[in-house]
């Protein structure tokens, strides 16, 4: 366990937890505002959750399993990842359908903040977002992350959404 809440244990992401990945990158309403490719395969998956594990070794983060307490269902993943193109890191997350509405993107991700600020005294982090997607940015605005700009992912691509925090920000906002 890497971090938990009152609802939820965060955990490293393993291959046992591969039918669960499977049913959240193979599924078209979560990868609908990813920019991914729908995930088909259990072997894609392995490839995926292997990627995942290289994070923890490389960075001491990476993307989490989000299970909820409540009868250990896996819900999705939430964490931080590197992103050796812009040197960030970014908070993400995704979640089955059935765990939409519920508070859970936002309790893991404020979660993931105090978590990075405080444990891995990292300076600013950041959230990137299709602009379609108001569900992913509320839960940024949730947590205390402030708009930084439109901006493309890729060069020559569509402007995403790019919000960003660092410590006193995200205090800031717990305190008001």
């Amino acid at each position: 366990m890497i971090i938990e809440t009152e609802r939820l244990i965060l955990r490293e992401i393993v291959l046992t937890d591969a039918e669960d990945m499977l049913r959240l990158h193979s599924n078209q309403q979560v990868q609908k505002y990813t920019g991914e490719d729908i995930i088909t395969s259990l072997e894609e998956i392995h490839s995926k959750i292997k990627e995942k594990s290289a994070d923890y070794v490389n960075h001491g983060f990476g993307r989490w399993a989000t299970i909820l307490k409540d009868g250990m269902q896996f819900t999705g993943w939430a964490g931080l990842a590197y992103l050796p193109e812009f040197d960030e890191i970014d908070l993400g997350y995704r979640f089955l359908p059935e765990y939409w509405g519920v508070g859970i993107a936002t309790e893991a991700s404020h979660a993931i903040l105090t978590y990075g600020f405080d444990n891995l005294h990292l300076k600013k982090i950041i959230a990137i977002a299709m602009k379609e997607n108001k569900a992913s940015i509320r839960v940024m605005e949730k947590v205390g992350m402030q708009f930084d700009k439109f901006a493309p992912y890729e060069p020559g691509g569509p402007d995403f959404v790019w919000y960003w925090c660092d410590k006193q920000l995200i205090t800031k906002n717990e305190v008001d």
